[in-house]
């Protein structure tokens, strides 16, 4: 496993609303020693929040959840939306049917590995994801 860790969404959402559901994300997020996400997990996350909120979840659950899901983005280093990373997401994985959320978050991973030279895991809940991540 790499020391370093690009985190998406799926993952914090899973850990902090399905707590022990996904032992092997709980283990991989306690142990990274260096996470980095895109600002874009952090604005999915919020939205994400608002949309349980629609469903009727309660406001303590939520609030508790928040805190949780905002603990851990404190962790992560946030890679910025620039306009070369967006650029990039309308050209990355052409063969592929990737939504544009996931487009974003492709071409941060892979401006990511590009920066650092890195070998960089990927901890994510989403399989096509993953997927794109690892052929860039």
């Amino acid at each position: 496993m790499s020391e370093v860790v690009y985190l998406d969404t799926s993952a914090v959402l899973r850990a902090v609303l399905e707590r022990g559901v996904t032992p092997e994300i709980d283990r991989r997020l306690s142990q990274a020693r260096y996470l980095i996400t895109s600002r874009l997990a952090l604005v999915e996350s919020a939205r994400a929040f608002h949309r349980l909120r629609q469903d009727g979840v309660g406001e303590a659950a939520l609030a508790d959840a928040a805190r949780e899901t905002d603990s851990i983005w404190a962790r992560c280093t946030i890679w910025e939306m620039t306009p070369t990373v967006c650029d990039l997401a309308g050209q990355i994985a052409p063969g592929s049917a990737l939504r544009t959320l996931e487009a974003l978050h492709v071409a941060t991973y892979s401006m990511i590995r590009r920066k650092l030279g890195a070998d960089i895991d990927v901890l994510t809940a989403d399989r096509r994801l993953e997927k794109a991540m690892r052929s860039v």
